[in-house]
């Protein structure tokens, strides 16, 4: 019988599975949506209930649209929406609250707390985390002190925490597995990076009962295997993890030290590969783990762009220049440049390598010959500048620049995009054949883990390339459109 990777890509806004086979092609695939729940502004949560049930259905429909049996599963890999927090019971498994998703913000005044008591160069050195709501460790703070009673039974090991990885794997081997990948456990603010073991002291800072967390594991590892469920049989083993960016720059096969990608979604993440180097920005970037592998930590530097398809929306949805986002390439195509329109999508502020949360968006160099075609390049130019900072802060902070970029997510499909990025950044752009990297990443990890495929050579040799975008534009023209962005950025 044939053998496939199950891979549940737990998003946002929805869960994607994936059935990969051994040339790594999609062989099924559904996607289920879930609803977001926002009580304050500001606040984000996700009825962990729905989520779960969003995997199930995902599941069962990929199998379905696929024509293949459960019991041809070899494995199942999980990626992730990565600092999203939650706690449940561990008699019953139930939720005790909702999720607390990685855009909330009630944390903040925990995080401001502890930057007045002179702390946050001490999460930085230990974590290689700012001390931002975004992280998963000042949200599980935030729940403790919201409610006594969590903590009281917090303290008698009654919960358990988890980022999603950990609820999915508890769910799917029936509650025997209390577990969190290094790239995950990187992610909450709590794990040092030096021995990948949760650290003592940011630990008690926060005020966790150690008897909450789970237990730190390699991103590629047999953690457990399916009981109990509707959806599968029992006995499949559940053999990869890794948070979403992670498992889209393992996806885009970025196995070696200088090896980049960036997944284009609503926002942009640029991540670049260092080895068994920790690299600690001195521009702005996070160091976190990309994953561990048959004994060895790969580390990355990591770089995020909060607006990128989420402008492209904005031009559809606020202003109505287009009716849908995919007719922004057609129309920005339609003139040879932007006119000198700068547009800077600081529409929440300015992530790394500013990190300017009060900056707001401006479009710069309006005239009378402004039309909507030249705001819609412009737009797509500004996406791809903002890259274009991270990648010079990445060649900065390793002492060496980036020669290539490997793309995916929905905005990568175009073409127009691509190129800019190409001819702004002076880099050579990638596409693979296959954009769903996020999913094939996680898919690739659990193959290892349970044996699907040999090693990583096995992947690299099944993994493809679709297209490559060249730098076309003069050094000159290159370098004027980045003075002006800059200062541009300057004004946001």
């Amino acid at each position: 019988m044939e053998k496939f990777i199950l891979a549940i890509d737990q998003g946002t806004t929805g869960t994607t599975a994936l059935l990969i086979d051994r040339q790594l092609r999609v062989r099924g695939r559904a996607t289920v949506d879930f609803p977001q729940h926002f009580p304050r502004p500001g606040w984000v949560e996700h009825d962990p209930e729905e989520i779960w049930f969003s995997v199930q259905q995902a599941v069962r429909r990929a199998l379905q649209n696929g024509h293949i049996k459960p019991g041809a599963l070899a494995g199942i890999g999980i990626t992730n929406q990565r600092e999203t927090t939650l706690l449940w019971e561990r008699s019953s498994g139930r939720p005790v609250a909702n999720a607390i998703v990685w855009q909330c913000r009630r944390s903040a005044e925990i995080c401001e707390e502890l930057k007045n008591r002179g702390l946050e160069e001490r999460f930085r050195q230990k974590t290689g985390l700012l001390l931002d709501p975004y992280f998963s460790g000042t949200k599980l703070t935030w729940l403790l002190r919201d409610g006594p009673e969590l903590h009281r039974r917090a303290l008698a090991g009654e919960l358990a925490f988890g980022t999603i990885d950990t609820f999915l794997v508890w769910r799917l081997t029936g509650g025997a597995n209390h577990v969190t990948d290094v790239s995950n456990a990187s992610r909450t603010l709590m794990m040092n990076l030096e021995d990948l073991s949760w650290d003592e002291e940011l630990v008690e800072l926060l005020e966790v009962p150690g008897a909450l967390l789970p237990e730190i594991v390699p991103s590629s590892s047999p953690y457990g295997q399916t009981r109990g469920l509707e959806f599968l049989p029992d006995g499949i083993v559940v053999s990869g993890m890794a948070g979403d960016q992670q498992a889209a720059l393992f996806g885009q096969a970025c196995f070696n030290a200088g090896e980049a990608k960036c997944t284009y979604g609503t926002g942009a993440f640029l991540l670049e590969n260092t080895g068994e180097e920790i690299v600690r920005s001195q521009n702005g970037l996070l160091t976190t783990v990309a994953w561990q592998l048959g004994g060895r930590t790969s580390y990355a530097l990591e770089g995020s762009a909060f607006i990128a398809g989420a402008a492209v929306q904005w031009l559809r949805d606020g202003l109505g220049v287009i009716p849908a986002a995919s007719d922004i390439e057609a129309l920005a195509s339609s003139v040879p440049d932007s006119g000198g329109i700068i547009f800077v999508p600081a529409l929440t502020g300015l992530g790394a390598p500013h990190w300017r949360s009060e900056a707001r968006g401006t479009i710069s160099g309006i005239t009378r010959g402004t039309t909507a075609a030249h705001l819609a390049r412009a737009t797509l130019e500004g996406i791809a500048l903002q890259i274009c900072d991270l990648a010079g802060a990445m060649g900065e902070d390793r002492g060496q620049p980036m020669v290539l970029l490997k793309v995916d997510g929905g905005a990568a499909h175009n073409n127009l995009l691509m190129q800019l990025q190409a001819d702004l950044s002076g880099l050579t752009v990638v596409r693979p054949s296959m954009v769903e990297t996020t999913a094939l990443g996680a898919a690739m990890l659990a193959g290892l883990g349970c044996g699907f495929w040999t090693d990583v050579a096995a992947l690299s040799a099944a993994w493809s390339e679709e297209r490559r975008f060249l730098p076309q534009m003069a050094p000159e023209e290159r370098g004027e459109l980045l003075d002006a962005w800059h200062r541009a950025v300057l004004k946001a």
